[in-house]
């Protein structure tokens, strides 16, 4: 049997409530830790606990990590979702089972391995009754570790990093995998041909989830008030944000310098971000679909009256309740146009954990500098999901305020300023802040039309003057928000336009597409609205372009129609809506389908065109026959009228 050395994918069911998490996180852990490209992605129901879930591990020496529609290993823990876990078993993988599930086996193409698992815990005198459900989720740790080969070390040094170095609790369960790995050396024979070998490709790389990386980049980025109300998956953000200000923004004398608010709905949790943004904080608001639902007329508030305020949203299904743990792209159009009346939104897309700390403190840059909402749209799996990144780096440039006029400024230019006057022509107003002692510092906040002054307008031209100065803005905003990332070959024929989490799945499609097709590519990944020049050429170089998306009504697809509709004809879907995250095989697929029906057609204008050609190439023919017979019969009948009348003349 040939060796499968770190190539293989994990998938271990279990119950949702089971406390299988820091079983299925150390062994992520640990992978990462023997230097092995890895990712981890927890399957989740959206009732409180009973029901099954599901966590994958990708391992791959190459760092292909998006998610495969396969499990070459499967540990079955759940008796409800046994069936459908051994079936889920790719032929000549391997299939770990606790022995306490009595349901029949009858496939023969995959190694069988039954887990003692209760017994190895009951066995245990320092396990705690209460206790023993939880840590038995380690003795399959530990079967696992030894049949595979991962580092006994590495798993003691990730239960070190989970339990934050609290001895008891690591002992208890480092006790019980090794327990199970014994078991497994004494009694498993190994039948399956994958394992682990260490690797030095995650030096210098952590492990991180989206939602801690977007706290930490907004605490660096400097904010002040965060309001928000729970929901799934965004919550995570928030408790990070109460998690880590207290020890990273700690003053001498005790005193806070922010304030992180609890709101009794989203609605108002924008709306008490909006009144710090107002004061001159920076202020933000976390949510997902639902939530942003309810926070459109202050976003519509803010857009108007030009306040500075940063909004996450991490994603899921729709609509309504929707799939509420399953990862989507969804909300894109939503928030592109969000709010009634005309009005368009900058919009930050990050494609990994690294760009969801830099967008944190950026967002704010760019909140202040255009002086509007921005929303930063994030998603289930790369929020709440575990991934490799380098680590995350201080802010390299000063904090952007944008344009405050101070005390000093407005007595130098004699008070004479309008809060919605563009001086610059670059369509952005100069502000003040609540605080301001200058006697002519205030102005009215206005929600309602108003003129350069701020002062209550219904007036037709007035109101068109500013409306057109908002959408200039969104001109403006172009040169400070992050341009898109290219890779692959840039005089490839087929461009892959992408945003967001998608991208390991295309970069693997992209591979795959060019090592079994012959199909080269250059990507694409879209990292805001409103598009940069980089958009411009990318789309004018390319003959077709394919748009990758987790979504069913193609919705940036949508967008770039009305940005680019001279180039309409480029533009192919590659939509998915499953709420899985993505994968290569429906990236490559969808490519596949499109790129042949895109193939065909030339070969069949082609075709047309020469049967056309050789259509008129015969009418012409026979035209020229018919007109030389004629010639010929009309020259005949000439030449013998020409020589009955020269008989004629004789006589």
């Amino acid at each position: 049997m040939n060796k499968i050395v770190n190539d293989f994918s994990i998938t271990v069911g279990t119950k949702n409530g089971s406390g299988s998490s820091t079983a299925n996180n150390t062994i992520l852990r640990s992978v990462f830790k023997m230097g092995i490209p890895v990712s981890g992605k927890n399957l989740f129901p959206s009732n409180i606990q009973g029901l099954p879930t599901w966590y994958t591990i990708r391992v791959n020496k190459d760092g292909f990590i998006a998610r495969q529609e396969k499990s070459d290993i499967v540990i079955a823990m759940n008796p409800d979702s046994f069936a459908r876990d051994l079936a889920a078993v790719s032929p000549g993988g391997a299939f770990f089972y606790a022995d306490d599930i009595r349901q029949p086996i009858t496939r023969v193409d995959i190694a069988i391995y039954p887990m003692p698992i209760k017994t190895i815990v009951k066995n245990d005198p320092n396990v705690p009754s209460e206790y023993r459900e939880l840590v038995g989720n380690m003795v399959y740790v530990g079967v696992l570790a030894q049949m595979i080969g991962i580092d006994l070390e590495k798993i003691r040094a990730a239960l070190t990093f989970h339990f934050k170095g609290k001895q008891k609790p690591i002992d208890m369960n480092f006790n019980a995998l090794k327990a199970g790995a014994d078991w497994a050396a004494e009694n498993l024979e190994k039948k399956d041909p994958y394992t682990l070998e260490p690797m030095n490709k995650t030096d210098g790389l952590i492990m991180a989830d989206g939602n801690t990386a977007a706290a930490l980049g907004s605490i660096f980025g400097g904010v002040q008030f965060a309001g928000w109300y729970p929901i799934t998956p965004a919550t995570s953000l928030a408790e990070a944000l109460n998690d880590y200000l207290p020890v990273l923004r700690k003053r001498e004398d005790g005193k806070h310098t922010y304030a992180v608010v609890q709101a009794e709905d989203e609605l108002a949790a924008l709306g008490m971000a909006i009144g710090a943004g107002w004061a001159g904080l920076r202020s933000m608001t976390s949510t997902s679909g639902p939530g942003l639902s309810l926070m459109t007329e202050f976003a519509g508030l803010a857009y108007y009256a030009e306040i500075p305020v940063v909004i996450w949203d991490v994603q899921r299904i729709g609509p309504s309740t929707g799939l509420p743990t399953r990862t989507s792209q969804g909300d894109l159009i939503f928030t592109h146009y969000i709010g009634h009346g005309d009005s368009h939104s900058v919009i930050l897309l990050p494609g990994d954990v690294y760009e969801c700390f830099e967008f944190g403190w950026k967002a704010f840059d760019i909140a202040e500098r255009v002086q509007t909402p921005v929303f930063v749209l994030s998603d289930l799996d790369m929020g709440m999901n575990q991934w490799m990144s380098k680590p995350f780096e201080y802010p390299n440039t000063p904090m952007d305020r944008g344009k405050i006029l101070w005390e000093k400024d407005l007595e130098e230019i004699k008070g004479n300023w309008g809060r919605y006057l563009d001086k610059d022509g670059d369509a952005i107003t100069y502000r003040t802040f609540p605080g301001n002692k200058h006697p002519m510092s205030s102005y009215f906040t206005r929600g309602t039309g108003h003129d350069e002054y701020a002062k209550y307008s219904e007036e037709a031209d007035t109101y068109v003057q500013n409306m057109e100065r908002l959408a200039q803005k969104q001109i403006t905003a172009k040169q400070y928000v992050p341009a898109p990332i290219l890779h692959g070959n840039k005089n490839a024929s087929v461009g892959i336009i992408s945003f967001g989490s998608t991208e390991n799945a295309i970069f693997e499609a992209q591979s795959q597409l060019e090592g079994q097709h012959d199909i080269k590519s250059e990507v694409l990944r879209i990292r805001a609205i409103p598009f940069t020049k980089e958009v411009d050429a990318f789309i004018e170089r390319h003959d077709q372009i394919f748009v990758v998306e987790m979504n069913r009504d193609a919705q940036m697809l949508q967008i770039l129609y009305t940005e680019y509709p001279q180039f309409s004809s480029k533009f192919k879907s590659v939509a998915h809506h499953d709420g899985l995250p993505a994968s290569a095989k429906w990236v490559r697929e969808g490519i596949l389908a499109k790129y042949e029906a895109a193939s065909k057609a030339p070969k069949a204008a082609a075709k047309k065109k020469t049967t056309t050609k050789a259509a008129t190439k015969t009418k012409s023919t026979k035209a020229a026959v018919k007109s030389s017979t004629k010639v010929k019969k009309t020259a005949t009948k000439t030449a013998a009228k020409s020589k009955s009348a020269v008989k004629s003349k004789r006589k």
